[in-house]
């Protein structure tokens, strides 16, 4: 579904992405790991079109989508959340879903004046789904509460459920488990692999949590210095000598010697 191939990304002498190529398989939900730094948040900004790439090139579906600004991608279907959740803090759980879709009858001045019964009806059709949405995402009861004043779980949860009400095809979602509680990781887990199993969502997901990882993810994909390290089941990742040495600099070349028998 998604094809990076021999990506860039520079911040003057700084090479955050150096040349990273890898594929997301349509209805995967696919890990991206790797230690801090190694670039992992900036290729999902040059993906999805927060950052402007310094060479390579991104397909989705065969589409050159290489650059493109987010709000075309979002209405490709390609979405992606953030490390810390971006809400609408003095409006409602309710009215932060409502506000995602865009080209509503209700942005436009004309219908304002002329159009308010097309307004009111798209706004039931929009609450119903924020409803239905919060209840997929067992959170109803935080309908009316002030996004602001949920917990940081929650929040994650309202993201996940933004991506809901636009239907989006591929979500990258950044540090998911980032401040929330067990409980709730396990909520969100649960959500994501109904969204992948039942809608047919295709995931991507930056996680430093590798329980989380191993519950919901095949494949992953380890990243090191802006460059792919390694890809395979996470059992396969853990046992890559590449990998262990970019996460604690004690692979096998670091071991000392067994001593001689006398």
């Amino acid at each position: 579904m998604i094809k990076v191939e021999n990506l860039h990304k520079h911040f003057g002498g700084f090479r955050a992405v150096d040349g990273a190529s890898l594929e997301i398989e349509k209805g995967s939900i696919t890990g991206l790991i790797g230690p801090n730094g190694a670039g992992k948040t900036t290729l999902f900004n040059v993906v999805a079109g927060v950052l402007q790439p310094t060479s390579g090139r991104v397909t989705m579906e065969g589409e050159d989508i290489t650059g493109l600004p987010p709000h075309e991608l979002f209405h490709k279907g390609l979405l992606r959340t953030f490390q810390i959740a971006h809400e609408f803090g003095s409006m409602s759980c309710r009215e932060n879903l409502m506000m995602v879709p865009g080209g509503q009858a209700g942005e436009r001045l004309w219908d304002t004046w002329f159009g308010r019964k097309r307004i009111a009806e798209e706004e039931r059709a929009l609450r119903a789904k924020a409803d239905e949405v919060l209840e997929f995402l067992t959170i109803e009861h935080l309908a009316d509460h002030k996004a602001g004043q949920v917990s940081g779980g929650q929040k994650k949860l309202l993201e996940l459920g933004r991506t809901m009400m636009v239907d989006a095809r591929i979500v990258f979602l950044d540090e998911v488990g980032a401040g929330v509680n067990r409980t709730l990781l396990r909520t969100i887990g649960d959500a994501i692999l109904r969204l992948n199993r039942e809608r047919g969502y295709t995931f991507v997901v930056i996680e430093h949590d590798m329980d989380f990882i191993e519950r919901i993810c095949d494949p992953v994909i380890c990243m090191a210095e802006g460059k792919v390290l390694a890809e395979g089941t996470l059992a396969e990742i853990k046992a890559n000598e590449q990998v262990i040495e970019a996460y604690l600099g004690t692979g096998s070349k670091h071991k000392k010697p067994a001593k001689a028998d006398a």
